[in-house]
């Protein structure tokens, strides 16, 4: 569908249930909220479903926001497959909001724009046709959609219409300054102290082409470390000169681990976690495994090999 018809969709809708990903990040929670936000400008029932692993730096954004699940008309977004529906979640989805390619089309209805950087440049377009404008609180939402999916701006999946997009959000009110302190810029001791033995522990390959960091559960317990600890590990590995893929493992439990894969598009990143049941983009993408995390990461860096060879 167009932005238009999934506006004209949303504006026909009461009731509504936002719908956010498994381990929520930025884009999925911060443009989730930007269209609540705006679905209750409009006199509508609004609510974000209350997704379990909300972290704090994200509860603080989302907490005006929350619901109790109850809502009748499921609208998700940034949820690219039934696997990635939030703990405790069971129905249908009315409508689904997306930019990941390998969207499964669980949805009754699918508004994809798979050129997209983030989920919140759609749902910026989405929140124009059904309001005719943006309110600051929006643009506050909406930034921090886009600017967590970019990694700043620092990710290739950065274009000149994401910076556009962002630049736009300013105008509209978005508080970059606090925004980027708060998610880019801030983090608590604990996290500093994984960050020190991920960086201490890191692998490298095809003479630091590859990088490879694996998180364990002992490592978390070390550094006193807990989920929100945890926004955006997958950038670490990334950070070594010359990296072309940088792939992060992390033990959610014992024999089960999650894979995060990030490449520079000379290799593609969906291919290699599609592999293991997982997807997403061709630079950025995840699975997890039933594997513990350094033979899943073993498995992963063969997968990457083979394409490079």
């Amino acid at each position: 569908m167009t932005v238009a018809e999934c506006a004209a969709a949303l504006r026909a809708a009461d009731d509504v249930l936002l719908l956010t990903h498994a381990r929520p990040d930025g884009d999925t929670l911060g443009s989730a909220a930007a269209l609540c936000a705006a679905l209750r400008r409009l006199g509508k029932r609004a609510a974000l479903y209350p997704n379990p692993e909300i972290t704090e730096s994200y509860r603080v954004l989302t907490a005006p926001y929350l619901g109790d699940g109850t809502e009748t008309f499921t609208v998700s977004v940034d949820v690219a497959g039934e696997t990635l529906f939030p703990r405790g979640f069971q129905g249908a989805v009315a409508l689904a909001i997306d930019h990941h390619p390998g969207n499964t089309g669980f949805a009754a209805q699918t508004l994809l724009c798979a050129e997209k950087a983030s989920c919140g440049e759609i749902v910026m377009e989405v929140i124009e046709t059904l309001c005719g404008d943006l309110t600051a609180e929006e643009a506050n939402l909406l930034y921090a959609a886009v600017s967590t999916d970019c990694g700043c701006f620092c990710y290739a999946n950065t274009t000149a219409e994401t910076l556009r997009a962002a630049a736009y959000l300013l105008d509209c009110g978005a508080d970059n300054h606090r925004l980027n302190k708060l998610l880019f810029r801030a983090c608590r001791l604990s996290r500093l102290k994984l960050e020190g033995m991920i960086f201490s522990d890191l692998r490298s390959r095809h003479d630091g082409k590859i990088n490879i960091a694996v998180v364990t559960q002992e490592m978390m317990a070390r550094a006193g470390a807990t989920e929100d600890d945890c926004d955006d590990l997958a950038s670490l590995a990334g950070k070594v000169a010359g990296n072309v893929v940088a792939i992060t493992v992390r033990e959610l439990a014992p024999g089960r681990s999650r894979a995060s894969v990030r490449t520079d598009g000379s290799v593609d990143a969906n291919a290699v976690c599609a592999r293991f049941g997982g997807g997403g983009h061709k630079m950025a993408s995840g699975c997890t495994a039933a594997l513990a995390p350094e033979a899943l990461a073993e498995q992963i860096c063969a997968a990457v090999e083979e394409q490079m060879t």
